[in-house]
């Protein structure tokens, strides 16, 4: 198979022949060669790389969730990377010492994420090739959606470089983003936690549907992809998208995991197994491995473990918890085993367990799912409540797939 950057320059490069050419990526810009799609257009001859912009976490791919990301000039590519997360707003002094109280809020705020009309003066084209982990709270999708309203704005066309979904584009999980009174910049439109489509079809998606003004779009898609491969099977090397991405277990249980950001666990970030630890002080690990495990969930075990974050939630304080071990991951259903280790941590320690409300309802796109949790409602009887919106969507996403199933 080959990814949109490898395919650019050979089949697609009209799109940025002779044109001006700011780009959007991190460190996931690489081909199977390990070779920077920066590198790329500084050696093509026939166009100008003018300005990079960095996503959360920024072009070097350094900067811890949350943390502001400054525009600054770039020594190596001898070029101006602008920030996409943070540009236009300063964070307090104080930000390092309340990381998950900033990240809260900030990261629900369009303040600072969309692409100003400044950093587009010289720009012909906007090309972005940003590897996705397909899940709608990680915010690379909600740059792109910005990026494209300001290219539509500023009249200049948007490429997207595709690449796959590392979670298959098959299975979709969770439930819908209600729009518009949960929207926010980890998740911008109707779509479900875990979407099944890879970056290039939701721009198309989002482009048709909820773009006030479309964007001139062209997606260079992959070839030799199919609905059906998790990322492991297409030979392409795992390049961290973010800090707390490191494997692709990470972000095989991250559709699940990330919903603990809206609650008083640690999501086992400042952990060398982000995501899939979790835990608190107040945690015994042998006891909540042997309620988990005594429910038979599909394709996943739990591990009873102890952890000391080294940032993050509960720094420095020692936690009980477990480790997520998924055995078998075509089973396995990251959401819904999430949602039933948070009923059963309800059940054990009660009002120990708290929730963020505001920023939990964001994570889930909707405020029925902390309602049920707190209602006592079994993890079953919420997700079957999700069908509906996800038999919905299925229909209404089928127009913009561009890959087969098998």
């Amino acid at each position: 198979m080959q990814i949109g950057a490898e395919l650019l320059f050979d089949q697609y490069a009209h799109l940025v022949r002779g044109r001006r050419v700011g780009l959007i990526t991190n460190p996931t810009g690489v081909d199977r060669n390990f070779r920077s799609v920066v590198d790329r257009f500084l050696t093509y001859p026939e166009t100008r790389l003018v300005a990079l912009y960095g996503p959360e976490h920024g072009v070097r791919g350094n900067a811890q969730a949350g943390e502001y990301v400054p525009f600054y000039w770039d020594e190596a590519w001898q070029l101006p990377v602008f920030s996409l997360y943070g540009q236009s707003q300063k964070p307090p002094a104080d930000m390092l010492k309340r990381v998950d109280e900033y990240m809260r809020t900030f990261d629900t705020q369009a303040t600072g994420k969309t692409v100003e009309r400044a950093m587009l003066q010289a720009v012909d084209v906007m090309v972005f090739d940003l590897q996705d982990v397909g899940t709608r709270v990680y915010t690379y999708i909600a740059t792109m959606a910005y990026a494209m309203a300001a290219a539509a704005e500023a009249g200049i066309p948007f490429v997207v470089l595709d690449r796959p979904n590392p979670l298959n584009g098959l299975v979709m999980e969770g439930p819908m983003l209600e729009f518009p009174e949960h929207s926010s910049f980890i998740g911008l439109y109707p779509v479900p936690l875990r979407h099944g489509m890879t970056a290039g079809e939701l721009a198309c998606f989002f482009n048709a549907k909820y773009l006030a003004r479309p964007v001139e779009l062209t997606v260079v898609p992959m070839t030799g992809w199919r609905r059906a491969d998790w990322y492991d099977v297409t030979g392409l090397p795992w390049v961290l998208p973010s800090p707390n991405m490191p494997t692709l277990a990470t972000a095989t249980v991250y559709p699940g995991q990330v919903i603990l950001e809206g609650t008083n666990l640690s999501e086992g970030r400042g952990t060398s197994k982000p995501f899939e630890l979790f835990g608190a002080p107040w945690i015994d690990g042998f006891t909540l491995a042997r309620a988990l495990n005594a429910l038979g969930l599909p394709g996943v075990r739990f591990r009873e473990t102890w952890f000391t974050p080294t940032f993050s939630k509960f720094v420095g304080e020692r936690c009980g918890g477990c480790q997520l071990h998924v055995v078998d991951r075509e089973v396995y259903r990251p959401v819904a085993t999430t949602l039933t280790l948070l009923a059963v941590i309800k059940k054990i320690y009660g009002e120990r367990f708290a929730l963020h409300a505001d920023y939990f309802d964001k994570v889930m796109g909707t405020s029925s799912v902390r309602q049920a949790l707190f209602r006592g409602d079994e993890a079953s009887t919420m997700v079957a409540g999700f069908a509906a919106g996800l038999e919905e969507f299925a229909r209404s996403r089928a127009e913009f797939l561009l890959y087969p199933p098998t």
